[in-house]
């Protein structure tokens, strides 16, 4: 079977990557009297004895521990993994849950202006369509992570969330399982995601987005909504760029319209066309000789959704795939930059002064920042991704 690299996953590695936020602390004190603390909390703040009764008997899981404190490292690429992700299964699967679907599919985006391949594209990568929702209890792993002395109070929220959701009767205690970091459902909600977007769309008075397709559709696209989704607008156009560029202009920091990008020589692919004056960056996720694309304002959401830029462009990308765009062209000869030769390229950076973030092995945004910064700097084309050439030229100074 397939298994899905899951929002759960990224998120694994979003937290791992805080590695000075009390990655080496230690706990102390009974995980029992924590825990009724915690009730005392929640009964003031309006949680009533039935949803408090979803906490009897709840355990400390030290594996979710484990797993929160593990150094998990993506170094993928985003043709490596797109290739894998927006594989042909999922295009087809996702189209024929549309066709399947049609009726709520029309319904939401009427209502929420979101399209259905969009929708389709983060139920695939998130949980495959909800065959791999994660079995681990919810509230077990959030109680876990809120006693933990690494991030006590994110987690504590979530918990107080997870309660409202019983208190509000949308899940049952046994119902709620999911990945180690406590996310639900077939679009991989944490709780107080779940708590504000959760919509009941099927009537059944309850919102539900483990069992019920309209709940999770409907709901997936209130959140998108809520993050700024605009009605009617592209969110990602692939677009040939001419080796003669200013390259310097490839950041999702600097917009043009689609107007002026044509007049620097980027035409759309595959005889697309969207209003000229839209405004537009470009984003080159492997660099000058990799694909292309025009990133548009909606593509800020997928950055909301998950900050993680190789996942944001695979998910806006498979998005497109989904809705009958080709495959990307594969670029001009890119090299891939693997983890350990990301690494020595961070902890070069990192000793001239660059900001990276931690040197992770990541190829993040602060990483892409600084190295367009060192290649203006150098005189070398300033399109934010590593060559060998870079790192030649960091070790000789």
């Amino acid at each position: 079977m397939r298994r899905p690299f899951s929002r759960a996953i990224f998120v694994s590695l979003l937290l791992a990557a805080a590695a000075n936020d009390g990655a080496a602390c230690t706990n102390s004190g009974s995980f029992e009297r924590w825990l009724s603390e915690f009730r005392s909390e929640a009964r003031s703040k309006g949680i009533s004895p039935r949803a408090l009764a979803a906490l009897d008997g709840v355990t400390l899981d030290q594996n979710v521990i484990n797993s929160d404190r593990r150094q998990s490292v993506f170094s993928q690429s985003f043709l490596e993994f797109s290739d894998r992700m927006a594989a042909k299964f999922r295009i087809d699967n996702g189209r024929a849950r549309i066709a399947k679907n049609k009726a709520v599919f029309d319904k939401v985006e009427q209502q929420f202006g979101i399209p259905a391949p969009v929708i389709a594209a983060f139920w695939a990568l998130e949980t495959d369509f909800g065959a791999n929702n994660g079995s681990l209890s919810t509230l077990r792993s959030l109680a876990t992570l809120a006693y933990d002395c690494r991030r006590p109070e994110k987690f504590r929220a979530e918990l107080m969330d997870a309660l409202r959701i019983v208190e509000r009767g949308d899940l049952r205690p046994d119902e709620m399982h999911g990945p180690w970091a406590g996310e639900m459902g077939q679009t991989q909600f944490v709780p107080s995601i779940y708590y504000k977007y959760g919509i009941d769309f099927d009537g059944d008075g309850r919102a539900d987005l483990i069992h019920s397709v309209p709940d999770v559709l409907a709901s997936s696209a209130n959140y998108l909504k809520g993050l700024g989704w605009r009605r009617g607008e592209p969110w990602l156009k692939e677009v040939r760029v001419p080796e003669s560029m200013d390259w310097s202009q490839a950041d999702l920091s600097i917009g043009h319209t689609v107007g002026e990008w044509a007049r620097m020589g980027v035409q759309l692919a595959n005889g697309d066309h969207v209003p000229e004056g839209l405004q537009a960056s470009l984003l080159l996720p492997m660099g000058r000789n990799g694909p292309a694309f025009l990133a548009y304002h909606n593509f800020k959401v997928y950055l909301e959704w998950n900050q993680s830029l190789v996942y944001s462009t695979t998910a806006a990308y498979l998005a497109t795939r989904i809705a009958g765009a080709p495959a990307v062209f594969r670029g001009r000869g890119v090299v891939p930059f693997g983890y350990e030769q990301t690494k020595e390229l961070q902890s070069l950076l990192k000793a001239k002064g660059y900001d990276v973030g931690e040197v992770d092995g990541k190829l993040g945004l602060a990483t892409r920042a600084s190295i367009k910064k060192v290649q203006e700097k150098l005189g070398l084309p300033a399109d934010a991704y590593p060559s060998p050439e870079l790192i030649a030229r960091l070790r000789t100074r």
